[in-house]
């Protein structure tokens, strides 16, 4: 077996210098339009920072991945061909991509550019994995945060591209590509227009009796006064259902699966990738530089352990889980 590659994110070039030299093996990034799903003010590379990125990345070793995995939108399709053909222009090392047109517009610009299947696209059968690798030349899947272990390893002896699994950061519960409560409560798609609870409508009440959270004015949250409280998203809202407020699925944690990087990699898994492009370069610098010493402690047959609790304090609400790799929400 050999190294798992690390893919770490870049909302900016900062951040993006910050994960090379904190030693990842690829960062992917999104230009500064609605075509990526981190579509935030602030972030995110215009034409020439991507080129010069690409230039730096390079010369280091690295792999720049761009990130044109929102759904192009009917009227506006020009926009989402244009980011395609920058990031083909500067020279990018894949394309990852969840819309079947923008899928066919790389294949039919340059057949031998590297594609990569969002995990936008929620592809998690052999069946789908084969539609998009027949059909597009896809590569390399990225799959949804709902699969455990055990259905990965089955799933990689079954297909036939490279499988990228994530393993960091935020816990998108929901099957990818399907954000729909997200858009009912503020207008704006994550799948469209690639922002998931838009900042502004995001607020905090504090009072005596606690912190309550909102989105677009409705309330998803209260927590008692003095707990920590995750950033609000309609996903990990806690609903009255039969006189009973719960979690749809658990409590707003964070992704942290480093326990489970050698049975990934037994499991096939090619790639292992941190969420968290609209995070700051400190935050993306400790996260990449404790999965590069649990990966290569990995690769020098040793174990991951002193690694595994070196980031829960990063974790949202403070919080972590296995997620779905160990199916506890189901």
């Amino acid at each position: 077996m050999g190294s798992i590659e690390l893919v770490c994110p870049a909302g900016s070039p900062a951040m993006l210098e910050a994960a090379v030299a904190a030693g990842a093996d690829s960062v992917y990034c999104g230009l500064r339009d609605e075509t990526n799903a981190r579509n935030f003010p602030g972030l995110n590379f215009d034409a020439g920072e991507l080129a010069q990125a690409v230039t730096d990345c390079h010369r280091r070793g690295a792999k720049v991945l761009v990130a044109i995995n929102t759904f192009a939108r009917a009227g506006d399709e020009a926009r989402w061909r244009r980011s395609a053909e920058t990031a083909l222009e500067a020279g990018a090392d894949a394309i990852i991509a969840a819309d079947l047109a923008v899928l066919a517009h790389v294949r039919a610009l340059s057949p031998t550019a590297r594609l990569h299947l969002s995990v936008q696209a929620a592809a998690n059968t052999p069946e789908a994995i084969a539609f998009y690798a027949e059909t597009f030349g896809v590569r390399r899947v990225v799959l949804p945060r709902v699969l455990s272990a055990q259905e990965i390893a089955r799933l990689v002896a079954d297909v036939a591209t490279e499988v990228e699994a994530f393993v960091f950061g935020g816990l998108c519960v929901m099957a990818e590509g399907r954000c729909a409560l997200s858009s009912y409560a503020t207008g704006q798609s994550p799948n469209l227009s690639g922002v998931c609870s838009p900042p502004e409508a995001v607020s905090f009440e504090r009072s005596a009796a606690g912190m309550t959270t909102r989105l677009a004015g409705l309330a998803l949250d209260h927590a008692p006064a003095g707990k920590t409280v995750g950033y609000p998203t309609l996903c990990k809202g806690r609903f009255a259902v039969e006189g009973e407020a719960s979690y749809l699925f658990e409590e707003p944690t964070s992704l942290n699966a480093m326990e489970l990087l050698a049975e990934l990699r037994a499991a096939g898994v090619h790639a292992v990738k941190i969420e968290g492009r609209q995070r700051g370069k400190a935050y993306v610098a400790r996260v990449t530089r404790a999965f590069r010493s649990a990966i290569d402690a990995l690769d020098r047959g040793e174990s991951t352990a002193p690694f595994e609790h070196l980031l829960t304090d990063l974790a949202e609400g403070g919080r972590e889980t296995a997620g779905a790799y160990n199916k506890r929400w189901r």
